[in-house]
């Protein structure tokens, strides 16, 4: 069935829209943009601004599931509400856990139709492992990695320490696998941080959180990941990142590099109470997720709301700040070819919300969700 978006404004890759744009969807792809076909269904979308499906590459969970811990059906329930929330390309998040967790965990992820894996847990630095526990952290084992990644048939990402990466075998068993790598829940100096550039890392998890801070005589993760070409994570919540640092994020690293995600645990879309990451009790308070001993532990925000903050805390359209929740982590974790833009041959994975930026229907995959 062909099914034709008629008279919206279809962001393009340029950061420009283009104005009273059909688009017309068949087989779960994107037909064609700009030409108006003879359809099964229509749907009238003036008035409205046509997305790509937004694309959220770290997060732990949603809906009352983690997905260390989520069963298959919660999984597919997890899906299913990311999705009626815009974000339609997800790359399920493991936070620390045992061997047998991250196993389980990797089965049933691949079972229930994520886009890709994101490991980021275990392999962390114990001096900047925020919520993940220190009896968790191990050692970074290129046997062990292997180990994991062997069983990834996804496209997978991988944050790690790597300044604890003595002789690199660690990266290295990361590339022969195809894996992206971001450099997270770290100590590193600028010096390590260049390093591990060399040896393949492309991205820096979460900006600014479980790294040093900024100093002016040692720059460290930070420094490096502002003044290189490498793609800069950002939670733009207002609780990790005040919105001057993430205005300074945004003016370093401009619409091609940054990198919007959530971080987001179980409790993102529930009430506030008492919740879990990474084995370890979390409460909720007004939105905000802490451990026992006050570490953040994920966040509870939405991404679609982060791209309105990058709006707000940076001061600048949409057109702009929406690169950063589609194309560009597309682009980190290598499924830029098929998900992030509205263009042909592309995923039907649409997101269209009016003048006021309420969402007003999703398509995943062609279907309409919302």
């Amino acid at each position: 069935m062909k099914t034709l978006l008629r008279g919206g404004r279809v962001w393009r890759r340029d950061r420009s829209f283009r104005e009273n744009c059909p688009v017309v969807l068949e087989n779960g792809l994107i037909r064609s943009v700009g030409n108006e076909e003879d359809c099964d269904e229509v749907l009238d979308a003036r008035g409205m601004t046509v997305l790509p499906g937004l694309v959220d590459v770290h997060t732990h969970g949603r809906a009352g599931g983690d997905f260390t811990t989520a069963g298959l059906e919660k999984m597919k329930e997890m899906l299913a509400d990311y999705h009626r929330m815009g974000v339609t390309s997800v790359f399920a998040t493991l936070a620390s856990g045992t061997e047998q967790e991250w196993n389980d965990a990797i089965r049933l992820v691949q079972e229930a139709g994520f886009d890709g894996i994101h490991l980021e847990g275990c392999f962390l630095n114990a001096a900047k492992r925020g919520a993940h526990p220190t009896h968790l952290l191990t050692p970074l084992s290129a046997e062990a990695l292997e180990g994991f990644l062997s069983q990834i048939q996804l496209p997978c990402h991988l944050t790690a320490a790597f300044e604890l990466d003595a002789d690199g075998s660690f990266a290295a068993c990361a590339r022969r696998h195809g894996v992206t790598m971001g450099l997270g829940h770290t100590m590193a100096t600028a010096a390590e941080a260049r390093l591990a550039m060399e040896r393949g890392v492309t991205s820096f998890s979460h900006l600014y959180n479980a790294m040093p801070p900024l100093h002016h005589r040692e720059g460290g993760a930070v420094s490096v990941a502002l003044t290189s070409n490498a793609w800069a994570e950002v939670i733009a919540d207002g609780l990790h990142i005040c919105p001057e640092m993430v205005a300074l994020a945004w003016r370093c690293k401009l619409p091609d590099r940054m990198v919007l995600i959530t971080d987001s645990m179980e409790a993102t879309g529930c009430p506030d109470g008492e919740y879990a990451i990474a084995g370890q009790k979390v409460i909720v308070k007004n939105g905000r997720a802490e451990t026992m001993d006050g570490a953040l532990a994920g966040s509870t925000l939405n991404l679609w709301d982060g791209v309105k903050n990058l709006m707000r805390f940076a001061g600048i359209p949409l057109e702009e700040a929406i690169a950063a929740a589609t194309v560009n982590p597309a682009e980190m974790v290598g499924i830029g070819d098929r998900v992030g833009a509205v263009e042909a041959e592309m995923r039907a994975d649409l997101l269209l919300v009016d003048d006021a930026l309420e969402r007003k229907a999703v398509f995943a995959r062609g279907e309409r969700v919302l």
